[in-house]
């Protein structure tokens, strides 16, 4: 709910609890010790240059919403502070927290708590949304100019927020940097996920009164060991994700925005090369990359699809596209049925309704392309940002390539900051449309390629796909 309302002047200069979550060395919170986890978590963050607007009035609005598969991550995150990435482009920065894990997306109305609400945490989102529209001009924003921007999970909120009409009227620009957009699930396979959450829990919290009562550690807890248990059971499936079929999300957001049907706005949409090693780097379970597992995702698939769902492209033609190196080809798959086709089959349709502009981010720096990681997922991160040393100890340079990274991040942060402003990213990007499906191609240099995917789209045809 919205909080009280106050008097006086508040003293707002540290950032609030962070959801509460598993920790995790890889995604620090924020400095040691100054980051603390709390129920009580929906916070924003309000982040505004020093110096006068260039424009000599309000500035644009951009809203972020982080990544984390769901489950982890916080606006305290140093990389998302903004120390470059506001000043640089003259806007005014939200960051916001959002309840996460099953505190977030659980959906327990089918293990008996009748009453219970869906989709929380896309509901904290819209609350924060109507609270930058109601009070953004106070800290020089513009309220009619609000772009939603997000990467990984962050970025399938703000497919979701396309295609949901509550959002309707909250902001005007929308990007998606590696959006999930297919992993969002309806109630057979949200009940899948909640049975396995009580399970977890034991026989004393098997009924509504007792699920109620059961403390955050616990649910934190049981959260953490069902978000790995689900996507190795379930290949290709996601413990955690915006639940398809209540008021917020009547339709999957994949099926309403390749259908043209989603907001209306311009919209930035891409991916990176290689999305899925980081996944294997990790040996994360989210991702499906050993033969074993893709053949399970593909059989589930299959038999969606003999009970009236998606039919699956040729498995012969499919495979073609990827060579005959079977490692590699694992990587790939994962990549493009979790993130580039996605993306691209969000492009077609909201091309049809909107200007979209659709990328793909290639920049490596030597280490990272020597050891095979290349532009894996999340790597785009640092270049929006203009943060590269946010993370401890990071290798990326060992070998060089920091002087080229710059050079790619103050032109990527300047065309999100022009698409902000402006609803068109800078000049020599022309938008996607069918006819030429153009795409920018963001490396030491930029440049646009007519159709850069048309051999993938080839292999997996035009119908649309859930992933998991």
């Amino acid at each position: 709910m919205p909080a009280a309302p106050w008097s006086g002047v508040v003293d707002a200069v540290a950032f609030g609890p962070a959801a509460p979550q598993r920790p995790n060395p890889a995604v620090p919170l924020g400095p040691p010790g100054e980051t603390r986890m709390d129920e009580d978590c929906l916070f924003l963050n309000v982040i505004r240059p020093s110096h006068e607007p260039t424009s000599g009035g309000v500035r644009p609005v951009m809203v972020w919403l982080q990544g984390g598969a769901y489950a982890l991550g916080a606006s305290s995150q140093r990389i998302y502070r903004g120390d470059r990435f506001v000043p640089d482009g003259d806007v005014v920065l939200v960051t916001l927290n959002h309840r996460l894990g099953a505190l977030g997306f659980l959906d327990v109305r089918s293990v008996g708590v009748d009453d219970a609400e869906t989709n929380v945490a896309l509901r904290d989102v819209l609350l924060a949304l109507r609270w930058v529209r109601d009070n953004i001009h106070a800290f020089g924003g513009d309220p009619d100019s609000v772009t939603v921007f997000g990467q990984s999970a962050g970025a399938g909120l703000v497919t979701a927020l396309l295609a949901s009409p509550a959002a309707a009227g909250l902001f005007h620009r929308a990007i998606a940097q590696s959006p999930p957009a297919g992993s969002m699930y309806g109630p057979e396979r949200a009940a899948t996920v909640a049975r396995a959450f009580v399970e977890r829990l034991g026989p004393g919290a098997r009924t509504p009164g007792a699920l109620r009562g059961v403390p955050v550690e616990a649910i934190v807890d049981a959260g953490a060991a069902v978000c790995t248990e689900i996507p190795r059971e379930h290949p290709g499936m996601l413990a955690f994700a915006p639940v398809v079929g209540d008021d917020l999300l009547p339709e999957a957001p994949i099926r309403v925005l390749s259908d043209g049907r989603g907001m209306p706005v311009p919209l930035l949409i891409g991916s990176t090369h290689d999305e899925a090693t980081l996944f294997r780097l990790m040996r994360s379970p989210l991702l499906p990359i050993r033969r074993t597992a893709l053949r399970r995702m593909f059989d589930a698939m299959r038999s969606e699809q003999e009970r009236g769902g998606p039919s699956l492209p040729e498995r012969e033609r499919m495979l073609s596209v990827y060579g005959r190196r079977r490692p590699a080809r694992g990587v790939r798959v994962a990549t493009d049925i979790a993130f580039r086709m996605p993306a691209l089959w969000v492009a077609a349709g909201h091309s049809a309704v909107a200007p979209t502009h659709l990328y793909r981010f290639d920049f490596a720096p030597p280490l990272l392309r020597i050891t095979g990681v290349g532009a894996s997922h999340a790597t785009d991160l640092p270049y929006v940002w203009g943060e590269f040393d946010a993370l401890p100890r990071d290798p990326s340079f060992l070998l060089g390539g920091r002087r080229s990274a710059e050079a790619v991040s103050e032109r990527m942060r300047r065309r999100w900051a022009d698409f902000a402003r402006t609803g068109v990213p800078g000049t020599g990007w022309p938008t996607y449309e069918p006819h030429r499906r153009a795409t920018l191609v963001i490396g030491a240099t930029d440049r646009v390629v007519p159709d850069l995917d048309a051999r993938l789209r080839a292999g997996w045809g035009e119908q649309v796909l859930t992933f998991g």
